[in-house]
């Protein structure tokens, strides 16, 4: 129980020493996680009835990134290899949605 109560202090630590509240981080990353889902299945369906993709791509990267938005305008002092890691994070992110897309739409026999 120790290291549980330890963890915890820690865990509400950062707020203090980075501005950023980590139970809003954490409910806008889990909020996201349906949102960002639903646009993913938007841009497969625009695709495969030949609609634009545009709307549905700039809501699921909004969805995306929308927790490490609120780090970078809320956080304050936040360490360098932070913002390395976030966007490490989001290039890994960001090609692997391309690549599920991708899957998806060749498993469903859409031509491009």
């Amino acid at each position: 129980m120790e290291f549980l109560e330890s963890f915890y202090a820690w865990f509400l630590s950062l707020s203090d020493n980075y501005g950023v509240n980590p139970f809003i981080f954490g409910g806008i990353y889990i909020g996201a996680i349906p949102f960002f889902t639903l646009s993913v299945a938007w841009i497969v369906r625009n695709y495969k009835k030949g609609y634009s993709i545009v709307t549905p791509v700039l809501l699921a990267s909004f969805f995306f990134v929308s927790a490490y938005l609120y780090l970078l305008i809320a956080g304050e002092n936040v360490p360098i290899w932070v913002y390395a890691v976030v966007i490490v994070m989001l290039l890994y992110g960001g090609w692997s949605t391309f690549y599920k897309i991708k899957v998806r739409v060749k498993d469903e026999g859409i031509q491009a």
